[in-house]
């Protein structure tokens, strides 16, 4: 009775054993399997909105795909050949075990695996590829987990999108499209088939590399499927003659959009609160608003060596584009051989000078009745505030219109127009165009700032003066797509009012003449073209630029460029100022020009009024004076002379008198005027002075003629 009791105690000690065993494997698996390693990596796709994918971010190339979209033939080839009972077992086979481990024992290690389809996906999902007892262990505890917790066709769909086949291809949408430029959606019984043949060594069995072996595997696949009765003899015979029928896709990441993916990757960071490292794996498609056409110009343009004038090696260059109707960002480059990770440039502060002269003096004094673009302001060497502004030549004229001011882009002027409407006003506009500065002098005017701006930013304000007036955060993001193909972000654009309309008008007449007579005259393009060049000096190379700059716009897109170098010491400056920027935006404009035809002229709105040309006054007027019979008085004076081609020039008439000459009339649109009832015994003086009546100003007089008898 004693080893009867025993025995019993030993049966049930064993049998408790083999309980808590048996629950530990059954339920351990929740503790070895992560929820979160079954949410697979998938790749992020950048693409044109024609769905031109024009770059990826990802950790794992993978493109996940329902099971329903995947042929069932190509369902039935992984089965049978790497688990005909898939459906029959619940997570290990059994039999293949007793078999595996029987061979281990004979070898005294482990040299074969019996892994069912869900003990391989826990393996990659949860676990190493180490082949010991431990590892087995709890690859079958997890794969029993994912056979409670799933479908058998949650877990087939896991597998096939999780699986590796070579070539950096994972899943079976994204090796289909490596090796046979298709969908999973629509591979055959036979590029199936050599697909399921890579689940056993996606190298070894590599279709590129070792193109016989995959044939062979590919084959046995074939007939292991007629063996589990999926397919027929014939069937299998027809797909085994067939080629591998390889249509190999090689992507090759495009050096000419890395700094517009740049710009995205910081837009959906910034703007949509999604991380670079979640668009790695989180598979978005995200539509994005490039124009490769422009971008591939822009990019080989950057690459000539010829627009770059430094006295040394590495001068750089950032480029960037919107649209006008829209503030879309065309066309980024944040370097003449920008990789992504780089430093982008199109977001990177630098000292603009005199580029900032419209946003930040110009403009907002116009939006005050008092400046108008043929305003006189004084042209004169001044200190204000302690601080001396002088122009660039050391010219001044006394006082100039804010019209010749800005296309001759005089210093001091737009210092003492600063000083006028206050700096604070002045920041205000800079605000709303976002332009955020702490600096507080008058250096601004100049672009003279601490931190500088970037050329986006001076795209971005220049485009208020393409578009009435109006700003918006310039972008480069249309839409954001998650993997369940839903719409989860879109560009919301909130238009701002900052110029009015005339404002934004008459700026863009002013810096057209900047282009075609003031500083902008650098290169060539015919068609509507406004804009403002800058530079500003070297602080350590006397007669050396530091930036080069040139802004500018046409009716179709709103640019900015600028030149210089990352580093700024006595070894690096530019050779050449602002004409090597503006040569090289309209070379560029003339290249898109030739591709679609761009506007000719800027269309002015129907609510603004049209901007007078200035008007040139003669410099050298020659009078003439006769006398002449007729009229009320038998002695009249006539007075001729030099004809000027601009017919709204008024000429004032002048009579010599002591003391003060006294104004006796004016002419306009003619060149003769008639003295009535002139002494006839004596003499009397007289000269013509042209009048502008845009600047209100009157100009160099003419020579004095007498007339006496």
């Amino acid at each position: 009775m004693k080893k009867l009791k025993w025995l019993l105690l030993s049966f049930v000690f064993i049998l408790t054993l083999g309980l808590i065993g048996y629950a530990f494997i059954l339920f351990g698996g929740g503790f070895i399997a992560n929820d979160e390693d079954m949410i697979l990596d998938a790749t992020t796709t950048i693409e044109t909105n024609d769905g031109t994918v024009i770059g990826k971010l990802y950790d794992e190339d993978r493109i996940p795909l329902k099971l329903e979209s995947i042929p069932d033939h190509v369902q039935e080839a992984f089965i049978a050949i790497e688990d005909r009972r898939f459906y029959d077992h619940a997570g290990v086979d059994f039999i293949s075990v007793v078999r595996a481990v029987y061979r281990d024992i004979v070898a005294m290690a482990k040299v074969e695996g019996a892994s069912t389809i869900t003990q391989q996906l826990a393996k990659n999902l949860f676990l190493t590829n180490d082949k010991t007892w431990l590892r087995k262990t709890k690859e079958v505890m997890a794969a029993i987990h994912l056979e409670r917790n799933l479908s058998k066709n949650e877990i087939l769909e896991l597998y096939l999108n999780e699986i590796y086949f070579g070539e950096g291809a994972y899943g079976i949408e994204a090796a289909s499209r490596k090796f046979f430029n298709k969908s999973a959606e629509d591979l055959s019984l036979s590029e199936g088939a050599l697909l399921a043949g890579l689940a056993k060594a996606p190298n070894g069995y590599s279709p590129i590399d070792y193109p016989e072996k995959a044939e062979s595997r590919r084959n046995i696949v074939l007939q292991a499927m007629e063996d589990t009765g999926d397919i027929t003899t014939e069937e299998r015979l027809e797909a085994q003659g067939k080629t591998l029928g390889l249509d190999v896709q090689v992507y090759e990441p495009k050096p000419w959009v890395a700094s517009y993916i740049d710009l995205v990757i910081k837009e959906a960071e910034d703007t949509y609160h999604i991380s670079a490292d979640e668009l790695r794996r989180g598979g978005y498609r995200i539509v994005v608003n490039i124009d490769p056409e422009i971008q591939q110009i822009a990019y080989e343009k950057f690459q000539n060596e010829d627009y770059f004038p430094g006295n040394t090696d590495g001068a750089e260059g950032a480029f960037v584009m919107l649209e006008q109707d829209s503030g879309k960002i065309a066309a980024a480059i944040g370097g003449r051989d920008y990789q992504l990770g780089d430093l982008n440039r199109v977001t990177l502060n630098r000292q603009p000078g005199s580029t900032m002269k419209p946003v930040a003096v110009y403009g907002p004094a116009m939006m005050q009745e008092t400046y108008q673009p043929y305003t006189l302001i004084p042209d004169q060497k001044m200190a204000l505030d302690g601080y001396t502004a002088t122009n660039y030549d050391d010219q001044y004229a006394g006082s100039v219109s804010v019209y010749d001011a800005l296309v001759e882009s005089k210093n001091a002027p737009a210092v003492w127009l600063l000083n006028e409407i206050g700096i604070t006003y002045a920041k205000n506009y800079l605000d709303k165009l976002g332009i955020a500065i702490q600096d507080e002098g008058l250096a601004i005017a100049l672009g003279g700032l601490s931190e500088g701006v970037t050329p986006l930013q001076m795209a971005q304000s220049y485009r208020t003066f393409a578009n009435s007036g109006e700003v918006v955060d310039a972008y480069t993001i249309d839409q954001i797509i998650n993997r369940d193909d839903e719409v989860i972000h879109e560009a919301d654009i909130n238009p701002v009012d900052v110029f009015s309309p005339q404002v934004a008008w008459n700026m863009t007449s002013i810096l057209s003449s900047v282009v075609t007579e003031g500083t902008g005259r650098a290169g060539k393009y015919t068609k509507a073209l406004a804009g403002k060049t800058g530079t500003t000096q070297h602080p350590h190379v006397e007669g050396a630029v530091k930036d080069a700059w040139f802004v500018g716009y046409t009716p179709e897109y709103v640019s900015a460029t600028w030149m210089g170098y990352d580093i700024s010491d006595e070894d690096h400056y530019l050779t050449a100022g602002s004409e090597m920027p503006t040569k090289l935006t309209k070379d560029i404009l003339s290249e898109i020009d030739q591709q679609r035809t761009l506007a000719a002229s800027f269309d002015k709105p129907e609510n603004v009024q049209a901007l007078p040309e200035p008007i040139d006054l003669p410099e050298d007027i020659t009078l003439h004076g006769d006398y002449a019979f007729g009229g009320f008085s038998l002695f009249n004076g006539r007075l001729e002379w030099t004809e000027s081609e601009d017919e709204r020039i008024v000429y004032h008439i002048y009579q010599e008198k002591e003391g003060l000459d006294e104004r006796i009339g004016k002419v306009e649109g003619n060149n003769e005027y008639t003295i009535e009832r002139i002494q006839v015994f004596g003499s009397s003086r007289y000269y013509v002075v042209p009048y502008d009546p845009l600047t209100k100003t009157e100009g160099k007089k003419s020579n004095t003629v007498e007339l006496s008898m």
